[in-house]
């Protein structure tokens, strides 16, 4: 198990047919070798894992990476109506190539890909 900073940039949609990489989450968790967080090393963490949001005309957002009903999520503030949900993280590395499903605090469900993934 190694601590693993991700970055996830936006991949191909309608609005950005090349993706976008103003559109970006920073996160650091704990990835098993075959890049799937750790839940364990997760919930025994000194500190809890911080994620960073960066989206153009808005200010970044700070929070955290936690275990909910709904999978792994962002979440930015107590309570659940702020939560960004990652489609079966679960089932997907971590790994740079991968892609994600993000459904973000309107409902809409968005495409990133991981460009980066260093300790």
């Amino acid at each position: 198990m190694t601590w693993k900073t991700i970055r996830l940039e936006l991949a191909r949609t309608a609005d950005h047919p090349d993706g976008s990489s103003a559109h970006a989450y920073v996160f650091r968790v704990p990835l098993d070798d075959q890049g799937f967080i750790e839940p364990k090393a997760l919930a025994k963490a000194e500190k809890r894992p911080v994620v960073r949001r960066f989206w153009p005309g808005e200010a970044d957002q700070s929070g955290v990476v936690i275990a909910s009903s709904k999978g792994w999520v962002f979440s930015y503030k107590v309570g659940d109506e702020d939560d960004e949900a990652i489609f079966r993280l679960k089932d997907h590395p971590l790994k740079v190539g991968e892609y994600l499903t993000i459904t973000e605090t309107d409902g809409s469900e968005l495409p990133f890909r991981v460009v980066s993934c260093h300790e």
